[in-house]
């Protein structure tokens, strides 16, 4: 497809934000590099991390108290929409280092490319990411579940790194706030019938993030998840 802008330009990255001030300000500079558009939603910080983004070259939203991460990312799915109508790609992208803009690039290549409404990252594509033998499990058990439960094939459902066309954008509405909206996104692909793939995606698990215990309790939290569901 011939575009006058490149696809960079016409990519919007949603952030969800909560308490990360120590890394976020480096991986919104980092990231607004090459993609000049992005929102981050600061869902009821209490250390600044909105502030922080902001002096890095976001776009910041605010939600005056904790929703979650699921209402953060359809706050900014709907801004950067209503925003932006030339924007064509819009992708999910966490706000604590763990992804990487180059995955990215690749994601929105495919979109447009191959005609597709929604790419997924997936960590079980990628030999380099490298995660505990626990969530590992888990997350394979996850994939199990969701497979089953909405027809769809995927070999990582809980990655958080998702790239959409304008169109793909349109159907998700996501209501679950908390952890369990990742259910949700995979199973309106399926009821909208729209056209994804997966993308191998390197997650970086750094000092950082498990310092804060995110990969056990993330673990821990899609296993409630599936149990609610």
């Amino acid at each position: 497809m011939t575009r006058k802008s490149s696809r960079e330009e016409l990519t919007w990255l949603i952030v969800p934000l909560y308490n990360e001030g120590p890394v976020v300000g480096e991986v919104i500079a980092e990231a607004v590099k090459t993609f000049p558009h992005i929102v981050c939603v600061d869902d009821g910080s209490s250390d600044g991390s909105g502030d922080v983004a902001l002096d890095a070259g976001a776009v910041v939203l605010r939600h005056p108290i904790n929703l979650g991460q699921g209402a953060a990312l359809q706050t900014g799915l709907t801004f950067a929409l209503g925003h932006d109508p030339q924007a064509c790609f819009f992708v999910t992208f966490d706000s604590d280092g763990q992804h990487r803009t180059e995955d990215v690039q690749h994601m929105i290549r495919r979109l447009d490319d191959d005609d597709l409404d929604v790419v997924l990252g997936s960590r079980f594509l990628d030999d380099e990411t490298n995660m505990t033998r626990l969530k590992r499990v888990i997350l394979k058990a996850a994939v199990v579940f969701e497979n089953l439960t909405t027809g769809i094939r995927l070999t990582d459902a809980h990655n958080g790194l998702r790239a959409f066309s304008r169109h793909g954008a349109q159907q998700i509405h996501i209501t679950q706030n908390r952890m369990a909206h990742a259910s949700e996104i995979t199973s309106q692909i399926a009821h909208a019938h729209l056209r994804y793939a997966e993308e191998p995606v390197h997650i970086r698990y750094t000092d950082y993030s498990r310092a804060k215990g995110q990969s056990v309790w993330n673990a821990v939290n899609i296993l409630g998840d599936l149990w609610l569901r």
